[in-house]
């Protein structure tokens, strides 16, 4: 198993707080401890003979929003050969507290998410893109108060969003939540989560590894 990452080449991941996972951290520097560091991990020992330059740009608490406002310097100004974005439980969770006008509903992430998109593709043509879901590791056992309720009653239009992207702009795609769901069909979800939103290790394993498999040849 290899994936189609080159020796030499860039891939940057940018994204929120499951991101950034404590990258800024004197401790945690530049990776975090999250999934990103994990899939360097992962190449490591599993393609060692290729040198890649991983770059975390996660910020924790950002929205699509907060990305729009920083993707130039961010992201276009570094020509990475791949990025991996990761973004989307903010954005709802600000939707559903009405903080942002309505400029992040379902609709509004979608025309968001594709401005970004768009200007990727028009800035760095070459450049490879991965579209990670965003996820929520609850089950209806544990939906008693309405926010969870609420959240998975609107999140499929958030992943309908990204699938759409993601076939408009042919992007790799992990489904981040749909592997959650069926991994917490066997395992409650504090195996991997101690809430729905932030992962502990294995969780962020779950992902590193989904990474690493979808650019698999």
């Amino acid at each position: 198993m290899a994936t189609v990452l080159k020796d030499g080449q860039t891939i940057l991941f940018i994204g929120d707080s499951i991101t950034d996972c404590g990258r800024r951290d004197d401790s945690a520097r530049p990776y975090g401890r999250g999934y990103v560091s994990l899939f360097r991990d992962i190449m490591l020992v599993r393609e060692p003979q290729k040198n890649v330059n991983i770059i975390n740009k996660g910020i924790g608490g950002e929205t699509l929003l907060e990305l729009r406002n920083r993707w130039s310097n961010d992201v276009i100004s570094l020509s990475p050969d791949w990025i991996s974005v990761k973004i989307g439980i903010n954005d709802l969770h600000r939707y559903l507290g009405n903080a942002d006008g309505g400029l992040l509903s379902p609709d509004g992430y979608f025309k968001i998410y594709d401005q970004l998109l768009a200007c990727t593709a028009k800035k760095l043509p070459k450049c490879g893109i991965i579209l990670i879901d965003p996820f929520y590791l609850t089950r209806p056992d544990e939906m008693r108060d309405s926010l969870r309720m609420n959240v998975l009653k609107i999140l499929p239009e958030y992943l309908k969003a990204v699938m759409a992207l993601s076939k408009k702009y042919r992007t790799l795609h992990v489904q981040t939540h749909d592997l959650f769901q069926k991994l917490i069909r066997y395992r409650h979800p504090d195996s991997y989560c101690p809430e729905p939103v932030h992962p502990f290790p294995a969780g962020h394993l779950v992902m590193a590894e989904a990474v690493y498999h979808v650019l698999d040849k």
